[in-house]
Order: structure tokens, then C-alpha cells, then sequence
């Protein structure tokens, strides 16, 4: 399998590994009956940790639907699997950016990141 479809796999996991972060911070407000109200009332990290979630599974469909679609396209697959690295790569640096409160940073690093799906559309063009 290739090395980008891996990356798909990563990148949908990502959003979990952010809340499972939210939890840890806040687990002794966490209950699983209402998961949505412990979230809403997050603070400091544990909140932005449910905010890199979120963000998490907005940034995958385009990303997995860029390495779908270069790869359909017949686009070269070490570029594909190396913007999928990076993609992977940087959306791991933007939650960390986010739990440490770096909102300029992590915005740079959301940048890039967007900068390599856009890419992965075009880059058989």
C-alpha cells in the first residue's frame, strides 16, 4: 500500500488523538453519557485540544479526497506521498501548536497544511 494511503489512515485518526487529550486534561468533569456537554464547557489546553479536533475532521475530507484524486489522476507518487507526509506531519504540529496556546504559529502550520491539499489537487494538472 502506499505510503499516502497510510497517511489518509493517520490523518483520520488524528481528531481522536486530540480528544482523547481533551478527556485526559478534563477527566474529572468527563462522562460519557453527555460527551457534549463535558465539551462545551472545556477550558485552557482541554479546550483547545477539542478545538484541534475539530478542526481534525474538517481539514481530512479535502486532504483524503486530494490523495484520491492525484493518484487517480496518474500524478507522480512520490510527490503524492510526500505532500501526504507533510500533510500529516503539519496537522500533528498544528494540535500541537494549539494545545500550547501559539495562535500565530499554528496558523502558519494550518496554512501549509492547507497549502499541501490544495496541491495534492493539482499537481497532475
Amino acid at each position: 500500500m502506499h505510503v499516502s494511503y497510510w497517511c489518509v489512515l493517520a490523518a483520520a485518526l488524528l481528531p481522536f488523538a486530540f480528544t482523547a487529550i481533551a478527556k485526559t486534561i478534563g477527566r474529572r468533569e468527563f462522562t460519557n453519557r453527555a460527551p457534549r456537554v463535558f465539551q462545551s464547557k472545556l477550558t485552557g489546553m482541554a479546550a483547545r485540544a477539542h478545538w484541534a479536533h475539530l478542526n481534525s475532521f474538517e481539514a481530512f475530507p479535502p486532504f483524503a479526497a486530494g490523495v484520491l484524486i492525484a493518484q487517480q489522476i496518474g500524478a507522480a507518487q512520490g510527490r503524492i506521498d510526500a505532500l501526504a507526509v507533510a500533510f500529516v506531519v503539519l496537522r500533528i504540529g498544528y494540535g500541537a501548536c494549539y494545545l500550547a496556546d501559539q495562535a500565530t504559529a499554528r496558523s502558519l502550520v494550518w496554512t501549509a497544511g492547507f497549502a499541501c491539499t490544495v496541491a495534492l489537487f493539482v499537481i497532475g494538472a
